[in-house]
């Protein structure tokens, strides 16, 4: 395909347009290939797609910033600063953990007050705090700044790493691993909790996740002015002035394969559109049972597919109030009376339980555009199990919302039952149907030892030559940063364009 003046740019189809997908267009489009990128929703953003009713404005999906620098790197790319067009406000304290007896944790970046509320809850913890503090820096160096866009598609790239990972503690988990440091039960919730962020149980998810500490310490916890849509389409316009093209209600059916190769896609409607290159933002499970059911797989079969840990999914309830709530942080824990039993609950015995622990997220807490004057935006999660639980959404969906409306109104918003004007929800029947995700899981594959790094769907497909992927289920994991690495490591594994010009 030629360009405007005249030059062959080998094409390049992105499949979904989640950030991984968006991330992955803009530099496949900063090395000279024409991309186009297909979605079957109506809009961009995939997980982070924007809901908008009544005046409000809700973030379907992510709402923390935690590495701006990799999003910063994209604009840069195409010779901008991301500053000229998104907006991004510091957020701190990070967030506030509420315990079920009321006591209000705060996590910050300044260290003389962490040290405070650890000494306040604990004062024999503060030495194991220090150490931990220390403790999860070492891990960020490796696991993260080393390794997290570095292909591990190799076995000596696991090799080579493997060595440090031991001596991280990589083989534990992260709960034992913040154990080692706390005994205080509250503290360690307050220092192992992360991993639900991204979709892990604390209780089985590799301690290369205590990093997340450090991480936030480092970069600093962000909001996007406007909601994390506001990013989601400064991408898209990268992508659009680098000469690319958004297709949006175009669902991919399958990938096809010629002589082993992804030739391109075909369409739901039975068009075929050619690539040289397919990059997958979709579920990994999606992609290779449903995207690649016609081609035979040695690896990612079926069977094995079926055979993965998936991880959590959430309820997630999107609502709008008459009034403001000026006493509810921007983001708030409301922790439940139980922690390891829960989580027990949700991932292994798969059984949806009265009880819950929420993320309470209130934007407007400094984005005040985003709901009608004098009102508040709000958005609500509950870990459920994935859909492997059997639990019939379609019934289970309504009473459930309205536990958690009871469980906040009791908490840390009286009065609220008084004051909605707008609501919607999400369940993980939604994440299925919706984002074709397997199990309904909310962040695909469950971030265990055995399922990360090289024993993750690889970003070079196993498959099928050129087929890539990138996303949450694939090297790193889940989560802003995860899933925008994993498009950052196309640049070290997808061949340069002039690879396919003088072919």
């Amino acid at each position: 395909m030629l360009d405007a003046v005249g030059e062959f740019r080998p094409h390049a189809v992105v499949i979904g347009s989640g950030f991984g997908g968006l991330a992955a267009a803009v530099r496949l489009g900063a090395r000279g290939y024409r991309v186009t990128v297909m979605d079957k929703l109506d809009a961009p953003g995939g997980r982070a797609y924007v809901y908008r009713q009544d005046g409000f404005t809700f973030d379907a999906g992510p709402t923390i910033i935690t590495a701006p620098y990799l999003l910063e790197e994209l604009w840069a790319l195409c010779g901008k600063r991301m500053a000229d067009e998104v907006e991004l406000r510091r957020i701190d304290p990070f967030y506030k953990i509420r315990f079920d007896d009321g006591d209000v944790f705060s996590a910050t970046a300044d260290h003389d007050a962490m040290r405070a509320e650890v000494a306040r809850i604990e004062p024999g913890d503060v030495p194991g705090f220090e150490r931990f503090i220390k403790e999860s820096e070492r891990i960020y160096a490796v696991a993260f700044h080393d390794l997290a866009d570095q292909p591990f598609h190799k076995i000596k790239t696991l090799l080579r790493s493997a060595p440090d990972m031991l001596r991280l503690g990589g083989h534990r988990t992260v709960y034992a691993k913040v154990s080692q440091y706390f005994r205080n039960e509250k503290l360690r919730i307050a220092f192992s909790f992360h991993p639900l962020l991204i979709g892990g149980n604390p209780f089985t998810t590799t301690a290369y996740y205590c990093l997340v500490g450090h991480l936030e310490r480092l970069h600093g916890v962000h909001y996007a002015m406007g909601g994390t849509g506001a990013i989601v389409a400064g991408l898209v316009r990268l992508i659009e002035e680098q000469g690319g093209t958004m297709r949006m209600n175009a669902e991919v059916e399958q990938i096809t394969v010629e002589a082993g190769r992804a030739t391109g896609v075909r369409l739901a409607g039975g068009e075929h559109i050619a690539a040289s290159i397919v990059v997958s933002n979709a579920d990994v499970g999606w992609t290779y049972t449903k995207l690649l059911s016609e081609h035979k797989r040695r690896r990612w079969t079926d069977a094995k597919v079926a055979r993965a840990r998936y991880s959590m999914s959430l309820v997630v309830w999107y609502f709008g109030t008459s009034r403001q709530f000026p006493d509810v942080y921007h983001h708030t824990m409301v922790l439940g009376p139980r922690y390891r039993g829960l989580l027990k609950d949700i991932f292994t015995r798969k059984v949806l339980t009265p009880d819950f622990s929420l993320y309470l997220h209130r934007p407007t807490a400094n984005d005040p555009s985003l709901a009608p004057p004098g009102c508040d935006a709000f958005y609500v999660l509950a870990p459920v199990p994935n859909l492997a639980s059997g639990t019939d959404w379609a019934a289970e969906a309504e009473p459930y919302r309205a536990r958690i409306q009871q469980r906040l109104e009791e908490t840390v918003m009286p009065g609220l039952s008084d004051c909605i004007v707008t609501s919607r929800l999400l369940t993980p029947q939604d994440f299925r149907d919706r984002l074709l995700s397997t199990n309904g899981a909310a962040f695909s594959l469950e971030p265990q030892l055995f399922q990360s790094a090289w024993f993750r769907p690889h970003n070079v497909s196993e498959e099928v030559e050129n087929l890539f992927l990138v996303g949450a289920g694939t090297h790193p994991g889940a989560g802003v940063p995860g899933v925008v690495s994993s498009a950052r490591i196309l640049d070290q594994v997808v061949p340069d364009a002039a690879v396919f010009r003088t072919a």
